[in-house]
This record gives structure tokens, sequence and C-alpha cells, in this order.
């Protein structure tokens, strides 16, 4: 079974964003998002893997076996975009993301290039569903 790449690496966050981010609104935007979801999660930023910042843990399993740990929330500040690990697949959170902004999204991701185009207030609502959700549904640090 592959090794999953979200796990904790101790790498220091700002190291990591002075090093890996050579735009300067998206280093501003990053050191902006840690500050916000640190204060929305009541977690210190901590690097997952090689590029994703996140904030707390939780455990996850699938029907397939396949388990491992992950951020609750987070980010990772790549080079085409902002990819934001931060949306639950609830009722709450397909109702919020209309109101979000510019973005763009995968199943499990929304990217966007810049802060200022989305709502933080958005995001933060959005942050806050996807805590609440891991943390009825996963062991997680958020409990």
């Amino acid at each position: 079974m592959a090794k999953t790449k979200t796990t904790y690496t101790g790498q220091n966050v700002a190291d990591f964003i002075y090093a890996y981010v050579d735009n300067e609104q998206k280093k501003a935007d990053s050191f902006q998002l840690i500050k916000l979801m640190e204060e929305w999660s009541a977690e210190e930023a901590k690097m997952f893997g090689p590029s994703i910042i996140g904030f707390g843990n939780y455990h996850y399993k699938y029907a397939s076996g396949h388990e491992g740990d992950a951020p609750i929330i987070g980010f990772s500040p790549r080079k085409n975009a902002l990819t934001l690990y931060v949306c639950a697949e609830t009722e709450v959170s397909k109702l919020l993301l209309p109101n979000l902004g510019k973005f763009k999204m995968s199943k499990a991701c929304i990217y966007v290039k810049k802060l200022s185009d989305i709502k933080l207030e958005v995001l933060k609502d959005l942050c806050l569903e996807s805590i609440r959700y891991i943390s009825e549904h996963h062991e997680c640090s958020c409990r």
C-alpha cells in the first residue's frame, strides 16, 4: 500500500515559504493565511509532506482499507495558485461556496490566485464547517 505524503515533517513553516514561494504577493497571502487559520483552528501551523501547511490533524480510514493522517485544514502556496484544503462535502459547504468569490475547484481542493479574490469571512465559515465535520466523523486534535 502506498505511503501517504501528508505526514508531519517538522520542517519550519516560515523557512519553507521563504525558500519555496518566489512571488511576493503569494508570500504575503501565505503568512496572512497562517495567521487566520491558526486563529480559526486554534492550532499551530505545521508542515505536512513537502509543501502543505496544515493546522491540526486527524486520522482517516477509507472503505478500501487505506488510512493515514492529514491536517484538519490547510493550504499550499503552489506556483499557479494557493491550494486550499478547507472544504468538507456538507450541505453547509455547498451553500457557502457560491459566495466565496473567484476560485476554481477540484474534488477536494479550492484554488485561488490571491486572497483578495475571495471573501475571507466565507473562507472562515468553510474552515469552521470543515473543522466541525471532521471533529464529528474522525479522531482528531480538534476535540
